[in-house]
């Protein structure tokens, strides 16, 4: 894979967006659109409690850092862990002013419940190979925190997950780059969706815009 610049690195929390649907994706990336519904605002707040300003907090043998920014060069991408716990292993990695070794545990904070899709373990394992390639050191599991179940769902990497993250940012970079915009594909899901009133998801149930525009102005002259 040739080298991507800096400049055209990718939000690593886009792959959500991506893997729930590439127009959304698009959308919010490439055309810059965004909207929010309660969805999106209740996300945030649980966000704003994990994105503690102070940066490291040390309770027992773990060392909690909170926003900690990650990246990789060789999926061109960059962004934020919620939450890295480094917790003291007898087989780790050495951390700058502290002793001892360590295992990197990323812990990503959702809204809601755990999900049938697989978008928030994909950010989550995105997040792993960020921080693998930053410390050299395998990152084997980590975790996603459930606002509404108040629990913890404990995520192993597979070589399946993080082959599938890496084939998603290639994906992206591609439609990047094209500055491309994938046509409407509408589903029950868009019901939930924050651009479902700049995307017009309907469309994608009609076989002819005309129809649509036709059938719309019926029904307002009704």
């Amino acid at each position: 894979m040739m080298e991507i610049k800096e400049e055209d690195y990718l939000m690593l929390s886009g792959i959500q967006h991506f893997v729930f649907c590439q127009r959304q994706w698009a959308l919010i990336h490439i055309e810059q659109q965004w909207a929010e519904n309660e969805h999106t605002t209740a996300g945030e707040l649980l966000h704003k409690n994990a994105h503690n300003p102070y940066f490291n907090e040390k309770r027992k043998d773990i060392i909690i850092s909170r926003a900690m920014p990650v990246v990789s060069r060789s999926m061109g991408v960059s962004g934020e862990c919620d939450i890295v716990e480094f917790k003291k292993v007898p087989d780790g990695i050495s951390l700058h002013g502290h002793r001892g070794l360590y295992q990197v545990y990323p812990v990503e904070y959702k809204k809601g419940s755990p999900k049938a899709g697989n978008a928030d373990i994909l950010q989550l394992t995105a997040q792993a190979l960020c921080l693998e390639e930053m410390f050299s050191a395998e990152v084997k599991e980590g975790a996603i925190f459930y606002g509404e179940t108040r629990r913890r769902e404990n995520i192993l990497f597979t070589d399946e997950l993080k082959e599938k993250v890496k084939d998603c940012f290639c994906q992206m970079h591609q439609l990047y780059d094209k500055r491309y915009t994938p046509k409407v594909k509408w589903s029950k899901s868009c019901n939930a969706c924050s651009l479902k009133d700049i995307c017009l998801p309907k469309l994608g149930k009609t076989p002819n815009v005309k129809e649509y525009i036709h059938a719309a102005i019926t029904e307002d002259c009704q």
